[in-house]
């Protein structure tokens, strides 16, 4: 078997991230992968504490600034954070989020931490965005602390259910969807291609591969019929290129087998994420549609394409005019079978569910889910 069983240990660091000047105190500590990088960090470290990725983040030492680029607000002084692994940062560092309201978060590597990511311990709620930093949050817990305030009942209204409590279980489910696992459809096709398999003269897969793909996914044929060639099971076909294109299996000699970095769980999440671009429209749809599946079970793909749309926000456009409703649900039917190969969603002809990956695969949509 080329796979772990699930579980198994995985080398992590163990981080203190703690609030700088906020009271009550917000802290954390979370044991994340050792090999993790810092844009990935920045995904872990949103869940933990609790924000909503609305806005820009740092990663700050004495002598760098890392972040993600913007061509329009370039600065020769930063670095971009994509692919820079924690491991090349001091012990000590600052996360900023909100460049805005300047929240400052002090990060702490104590050391080794347990055998999967998780949180360890925390306190404090999360201020909830756009509160006006430090000094807008003491102010807003003032006015909800005292019903004679002048902004008491405003404060209540604007706040609803922003303030939540700490909950440790489920930041660490959190924390470890947010690092991401292996969809148990890709940890098939990697183990039934362990030993390479010869392709046939077509360059697909053989039958006896899409045959055993087909015990395990039914579903992939709805049809019910004995599939002969991956065509037969559509999502197969998908991965079969999908997993190419991001190499996970390479071709030669006419067989097709995992590359190395196929044997490492952490860099297999990372090369299937880089499968969804960031900012193309079928990255945005695609993040929107498994996070409402995933928040509310269920729902019909004229629903899911009529509550995407406005979702997508302002600007986008398909042939001189503004993106429509049917041009959403158009690319629900375009994505169907990447999402369904990537268990993503589960789907009949008409209705989508959150498939098993829902929720560990793509940080935004995870992310989104909690706010549905």
């Amino acid at each position: 078997m080329l796979w772990s069983p699930r579980g198994s240990a995985v080398k992590t660091l163990r981080l203190r991230v703690t609030m700088r000047e906020v009271v009550p105190q917000v802290e954390r500590v979370i044991d994340v992968p050792a090999a993790i990088t810092l844009d990935e960090l920045h995904e872990v470290l949103q869940v933990a504490i609790g924000w909503t990725n609305s806005h820009l983040h740092q990663f700050r030492t004495d002598d760098a600034v890392y972040t993600i680029p913007f061509e329009e607000f370039e600065d020769d002084d930063e670095v971009d954070e994509r692919g820079v692994r924690l491991s090349t940062l001091p012990p000590r560092f600052v996360y900023a989020y909100d460049l805005g309201d300047g929240w400052l978060h002090d990060v702490e590597v104590l050391g080794r931490g347990d055998d999967r990511p998780c949180c360890v311990y925390g306190e404090g709620a999360c201020p909830p965005e756009d509160c006006g930093g430090v000094g807008g949050y003491a102010d807003l817990l003032d006015a909800l602390a005292d019903p004679r305030h002048r902004e008491h009942e405003s404060m209540r209204t604007w706040t609803g259910d922003r303030l939540k409590p700490f909950d440790q279980e489920a930041t660490s489910q959190r924390v470890r969807d947010a690092v991401g696992a292996v969809p148990e459809s890709v940890r098939l096709a990697l183990d039934l291609l362990a030993d390479g398999v010869k392709l046939t003269p077509g360059g697909r897969l053989p039958r006896t591969v899409v045959r055993a793909v087909q015990e395990q996914r039914p579903d992939w044929n709805p049809m019910g019929r004995p599939a002969s060639i991956e065509e037969d099971l559509l999502p197969l076909a998908v991965l079969h290129d999908l997993l190419r294109h991001v190499r996970l299996v390479r071709l030669a000699n006419s067989v097709l087998r995992p590359t190395k970095a196929a044997a490492d769980e952490r860099e297999t999440v990372r090369r299937l994420r880089s499968w969804f671009e960031p900012g193309l429209f079928s990255t945005m749809v695609s993040e929107r549609a498994v996070a409402l599946v995933a928040a509310r079970g269920p729902l019909q793909v004229a629903d899911i394409a009529s509550q995407v749309h406005p979702l997508l926000g302002h600007g986008w456009s398909r042939g001189g005019k503004p993106i429509t409703i049917r041009d959403v649900q158009d690319e629900l039917y375009n994505l169907a079978h990447q999402l369904q190969a990537l268990d993503l969603i589960a789907r009949t002809r008409s209705e989508w569910s959150p498939g098993p990956s829902a929720r560990s695969l793509l940080p935004g949509a995870n992310l989104l889910a909690d706010l549905l």
